[in-house]
């Protein structure tokens, strides 16, 4: 890399899953707000013609008179040719297509089993992890080859076991995955801080937290800003908002497939003492399906949303129209900052900033004790030149080792049944899922799981058939 006056020149970035036409264009715009990098991205997509629009607008973008950030994006058709000598590796992919999603969702509502999300937890997120892995670990097995000292950011759900896929084939790889949960909690605090205290314009970098758990189940166990403990002010702010929840400005959690009113927040708050830290739609997933997600009614009455995959269809239109408006020079791409801290990462790796952030790698330095070394956690790191070190979060207090423990075992079950193609394993993480756990019988279990692993077996290796 050359450096000169504070800045990065010739980065080279490899992007697999190019023709994103959600993370993709987040991470263009970020990258043309900072003038601190350029250098080329290598685009690479087994839709290739999707990483080739994005080739379009991205140049576009970087053609711009008052774009600061200047970067040359290209596609790459193979991995090989994507990785080879770049710096950095960024993987944002669908793991199949909405089709398979569709089934991860909603075929096990006939035992009653509802999920908001189902792309990291319950069935949807084990059976969408059983495709996604053989994927990961041809994406590990091509960085072990061409790009073996490259720095890897995943974006890709399931994050915990995408993670884990990497470094079980390449254990020297240098991977992390980011997820920007904890910074919507962070600015949950920042708004209620502001209202119970009085004050105005707090950043949220200075809500101050220490995060433990995996990902899409993060919890606080210390928050502040500027010397003042923030758990009580949370706790203060619930006993008066219970019911009605949080509404962040501009936000309406009635209004959108993805916000939430933070209720189940509040209500994790009141049963375990501690501060969940992701969205609702994610916690609810985590706990017994009895609970947050009984039935629509009962999501309801929580107040946030079942993201149906219908929708994500009609959205993935909408995406791949503004696409070719694009491409056609008919709209131009908003820059605006997403708020995400990707770019800002590969800046401290570089050594051009020194960042404490939340990431997702594995526990080998026992930054949560009492989890598994091997366990893929969530915790704060400092990011500096070409170095990552976890910060030591410390123990899980018992009652929220009680509730994580679990689905860090089916991690595990879940990694080897891809594998090996071990249905029976499938079988007993079902069954150890809270979700679905205690509702439904082992042959209810066993016909889900089959005809779950039937509707996705066009993605799975020949093992499964």
């Amino acid at each position: 890399m050359k450096y000169a006056d504070n800045k990065v020149t010739d980065l080279t970035i490899a992007y697999i899953g190019g023709g994103s036409r959600g993370w993709a264009w987040t991470f263009m715009t970020d990258l043309s707000l900072d003038d601190s990098l350029s250098g080329t991205i290598r685009l690479y997509d087994i839709d290739e013609s999707a990483a080739k629009s994005n080739e379009i607008i991205g140049n576009k973008l970087t053609s711009r008179e008052y774009t600061i950030g200047k970067w040359n994006y290209e596609t790459s058709a193979t991995l090989e040719e994507a990785l080879t000598g770049c710096d950095f590796a960024v993987i944002s992919i669908l793991p199949g297509t909405f089709d398979e999603m569709e089934s991860d969702v909603h075929l096990p509502e006939r035992l009653g089993i509802y999920q908001s999300v189902g792309d990291t937890a319950g069935p949807g997120g084990m059976i969408r992890a059983l495709r996604t892995i053989p994927m990961f670990v041809t994406i590990a097995e091509a960085i072990k080859e061409y790009a073996p000292e490259a720095w890897v950011i995943n974006y890709t759900n399931p994050m915990s076991l995408c993670v884990k896929t990497l470094y079980h084939v390449f254990p020297q790889i240098k991977a992390f995955g980011c997820c920007h949960e904890v910074f919507g909690t962070q600015k949950v605090l920042k708004g209620i801080c502001e209202e119970e205290l009085g004050l105005k314009n707090i950043d949220r970098h200075d809500i101050h937290v220490n995060v433990l758990g995996i990902n899409h189940f993060t919890w606080f166990d210390q928050a502040s800003y500027k010397g003042i403990d923030l758990f009580p002010v949370y706790q203060d702010y619930i006993k008066t908002h219970y019911e009605e929840g949080y509404n962040e400005p501009d936000k309406n959690w009635a209004n959108s497939t993805f916000e939430c009113a933070h209720r189940v927040k509040f209500d994790l708050f009141c049963r375990y003492g501690f501060i969940a830290a992701a969205g609702d739609r994610h916690l609810a997933e985590f706990m017994p399906g009895a609970e947050y997600l009984k039935d629509p009614e009962t999501v309801k009455s929580w107040k946030f949303g079942l993201t149906t995959v219908a929708w994500r269809k009609e959205d993935l239109k909408t995406r791949l129209a503004k696409s070719q408006r694009l491409v056609n020079g008919e709209e131009e791409m908003q820059i605006t900052p997403s708020g995400e801290e990707g770019i800002l990462l590969i800046k401290s790796l570089c050594g051009l900033a020194r960042t404490i952030s939340n990431v997702n790698i594995p526990n080998t330095s026992l930054q949560i004790p009492n989890l598994p070394k091997d366990a893929i956690v969530e915790t704060n790191a400092v990011f500096a030149r070409d170095s990552i070190k976890p910060i030591q979060a410390g123990s899980l207090p018992e009652n929220l080792l009680e509730l994580i423990s679990p689905h860090v075992a089916n991690h595990q079950r879940i990694l080897t049944a891809a594998l090996t193609c071990d249905r029976s394993l499938v079988y007993e993480a079902f069954a150890a899922d809270p979700l679905i756990k205690g509702r439904a019988t082992k042959a209810e279990i066993k016909s889900l799981a089959d005809d779950m692993i039937t509707n996705t077996l066009n993605y799975l290796p020949k093992g499964w058939k």
